[in-house]
């Protein structure tokens, strides 16, 4: 089923193809003719690319979920499961399909799609790509894989991009975050050369979205910017953020103590103009805002603020959301606007590096936004709890519900009773807002340091409800083979943290 241009009538290619070549039999031949007829008929844009926030909202919901699939220790290849994700499926909630790729050590953890609704920029010559193909890179070896997920119950590796070339082309390593452009796919690293990653600051190249080629690196002047972690985009407004998490030394094989409490790991954002590829404004946090990680700016294109989450404050141990926005004198600011607080801890259950502290850090490692601007849920994997705010009102979000779910201390079980290893981390939310899902596992050296004597990677969902709040699904939960890990979460059709609008909502 292809969807018309305008996002109106759907059309059944098989039929008007059809009734084309009826129409054509009664005349004289014109093959060329019924070519350019068919292949008009096949080059509309994907029915999964939306204009507006709003349309995406009221697409069908989604049938399948892709999740990492990490083996921490090596031992085995990574892959991405295919979840089920359809509630009137006899298969609901289990793996249906795996890609475990032929390499060992890469480390899964964030991924992307090759085409989203960027495409339908009008700065944009590929509106008639497909949302086909998931790009996974491998955070410890440096290679992407391509994988086709077209038939998601058939899903294969279409290409594998090694990482000799990512260096040789752009000089970075450690490819992290995925985003599609408009023009391109936009890879950020955390890494640049050298063995250890340390050679030259890490930064974002592009990807051809059509041949998959590395055509190089992003930056014309990164001013300031030293470090990297994720970075998003406002089309329209022509602006990119992006954050900072540290270099390869400081989280490779865990986190350094004394980095962290010395505040080297990264603590500002950054603000470019897309186009001209030029850091404009770099905003320092306070080097007390150790790890500035997600950046999820508002979904309609017309609003210019954002958030990003900050796991620790070294001074309390607070977690923290800062609100970004532009003044009208066009100067970016920011302003944190929530925190939440450690919980106290008796130091004898509490992991090694915790200890000293008698306490455990919530641990903000992830963020996301409802595609309404109305909610953001943020993962405090420390704690064990996922929280819900009405950000409305940017500058004064309000606790809106909290589920508990595993933790440091409190290891609270699932509704099912079964247990959920470490806690709620990558969260992901459907399009309609309606469900949200989250797996457990931050980065393996990083569990293991955290949470020593957990093992097992899970996937679970929570409703939400009409008027805020939310809770677990009991029936939903995903437990991954015996030695993987569960990451990074994307939806069929699309997600709130994958998709970049080109048009306001009406």
């Amino acid at each position: 089923m292809l969807y018309a241009a305008g996002g109106g009538k759907v059309f059944n290619p098989c039929a008007v193809s059809l009734a084309v070549r009826e129409c054509v039999s009664l005349q004289a031949p014109r093959q060329g003719t019924l070519r350019l007829l068919e292949e008009n008929m096949l080059t509309r844009p994907d029915p999964t690319f939306h204009a507006t926030a709003k349309l995406a909202m009221q697409a069908p919901v989604e049938n399948y979920g892709f999740t990492v699939m990490l083996s921490p220790d090596g031992s085995a290849s990574d892959g991405i499961a295919v979840v089920d994700l359809n509630p009137s499926s006899s298969t609901y909630g289990q793996i249906v399909h795996q890609v475990i790729v032929p390499t060992k050590g890469d480390e899964f953890h964030h991924f992307g799609w090759n085409a989203c609704s960027a495409s339908l920029s009008p700065l944009s010559g590929h509106a008639f790509l497909e949302r086909r193909y998931l790009i996974v890179p491998g955070i410890r070896s440096s290679r992407i894989y391509i994988i086709d997920v077209k038939e998601p119950l058939k899903a294969k590796i279409h290409r594998t991009i090694e990482p000799e070339e990512i260096f040789s082309k752009t000089g970075y390593s450690r490819p992290h975050t995925i985003h599609c452009g408009p023009e391109g796919i936009y890879v950020s690293t955390l890494g640049g050369g050298g063995e250890d990653g340390t050679d030259g600051p890490p930064g974002i190249f592009i990807m051809d979205c059509e041949t998959f080629e590395i055509v190089g690196q992003y930056e014309m002047d990164r001013g300031a910017q030293d470090k990297h972690y994720d970075f998003w985009w406002n089309l329209p407004q022509d602006y990119m953020v992006s954050s900072e998490w540290g270099l390869p030394p400081q989280f490779e094989n865990g986190v350094v103590a004394e980095d962290l409490l010395s505040n080297k790991y990264g603590h500002s954002i950054h603000f470019w103009d897309l186009r001209k590829r030029k850091n404009i404004q770099t905003i320092d946090l306070g080097e007390n805002h150790q790890m500035a990680l997600e950046i999820r700016p508002a979904h309609d294109p017309k609003k210019s603020y954002g958030f990003c989450g900050v796991v620790v404050d070294t001074t309390n141990l607070q977690g923290a959301i800062f609100t970004w926005w532009r003044d009208d004198d066009g100067k970016w600011q920011a302003k944190k606007t929530i925190t939440i607080d450690p919980h106290p801890a008796d130091p004898d259950d509490l992991p090694e590096l915790l200890k000293g502290f008698a306490a455990v850090p919530p641990l903000v490692t992830d963020i996301d936004l409802s595609l309404d601007d109305k909610y953001l849920y943020v993962a405090c994997w420390g704690i064990g709890e996922m929280h819900q705010y009405d950000v409305t009102d940017p500058m004064n979000p309000v606790l809106a519900g909290k589920v508990e779910l595993g933790g440091v201390v409190k290891d609270t079980k699932h509704p099912n009773g079964k247990d959920f290893a470490y806690g709620p981390q990558m969260v992901e939310i459907s399009r309609d807002g309606k469900r949200v899902y989250w797996t457990n596992s931050l980065y393996s050296t990083w569990d293991d340091q955290f949470y020593p004597d957990d093992e097992g990677g899970q996937m679970v969902m929570a409703r939400v409800g009409d008027d805020g709040g939310f809770e677990l699904d009991k029936d939903f939960y995903v437990d991954f083979p015996k030695g993987y890990r569960s990451h990074q979460i994307r939806l069929e059709g699309g997600d709130c943290s994958t998709d970049s609008f080109c048009y306001p909502s009406v």
